[in-house]
């Protein structure tokens, strides 16, 4: 498998849907590598700097965390260690300002509309967006001017799904569907979902093909039941056993005694 690159995502618009999906450990990037993934992504962090490197055949994402940057500059300074570590492209949340400055020096960058979580009271909270004529023009406007600022892609979260089918046809951005229909360019989920890691609310876009939850609460059982028998065998003398430890010649231990 070779890494799709920004040109060949963008080659893939209309022809085929994407599988995109956001990780938080190296070995959950591997998996998605291995098992044919078309995106990752991640956020950069210093912790995970070295993820892009672990998946050489995989195009990797790079997104720059939210509320992190003063101002463009930051954000430009990150997002070219963030190439420099390896990333194909990056993830911008902030504004068509700062994504052009990005893009004017040869940045990809995914762009983020719909419902962004840190701007969620503009848009009423967490809930969809562009059910209403006004929010729908207000998207459309918004993808617009981040396609004239030089964005290659868009996240659109929970966005009506029929007018992110429209805008997917009328833009020549690749668009990424968070809950926003099976109209996009590409869908994408986060993997704790995917996997079912989560507890209790589990969003109404998301589907789990396993339940990790439940395979790390009977892990967890069970490393309660292998330190409760540990227990037992220190207290009863079952550990250590002779295939645990070594031994001096009798002889030998005889002789350290005497003078």
């Amino acid at each position: 498998m070779t890494a799709l690159t920004v040109k060949d995502l963008l080659d893939a618009k209309g022809k085929r849907p994407l599988a995109y999906v956001q990780v938080a450990r190296e070995e959950e990037a591997v998996a998605a590598s291995q098992a044919g993934m078309d995106m990752i992504g991640t956020a950069f962090i210093p912790e995970r700097a070295h993820f892009a490197k672990a998946v050489p055949n995989s195009h990797f994402q790079f997104g720059m965390p939210w509320g992190k940057h003063a101002d463009a500059t930051e954000v430009l300074r990150d997002a070219m260690a963030a190439m420099q570590a390896g990333a194909q492209s990056v993830y911008c949340g902030m504004s068509p300002t700062v994504v052009e400055l990005l893009a004017r020096e040869g940045v990809p960058v995914i762009c983020h509309v719909g419902l962004v979580p840190p701007k969620a009271t503009w848009t009423g909270g967490y809930r969809a967006v562009g059910k209403t004529l006004e929010q729908a023009k207000v998207l459309w406007r918004q993808v617009q001017d981040f396609e004239a600022a030089g964005a290659f892609g868009v996240e659109m979260e929970v966005v009506a799904a029929n007018l992110a089918a429209e805008i997917t046809g009328r833009t020549s951005m690749l668009t990424i569907s968070l809950g926003s229909g099976g109209g996009c360019d590409a869908q994408y989920l986060f993997s704790a979902d995917l996997l079912g890691e989560n507890r209790g609310h589990i969003p109404r876009h998301a589907k789990s093909y396993r339940n990790f939850a439940a395979e790390r609460d009977r892990l967890q059982e069970e490393r309660i039941a292998a330190y409760r028998e540990y227990i037992s065998d220190v207290t009863s003398g079952g550990f250590p056993e002779a295939g645990h430890i070594v031994t001096i010649n009798r002889d030998t231990l005889q002789k350290v005694w005497e003078d």
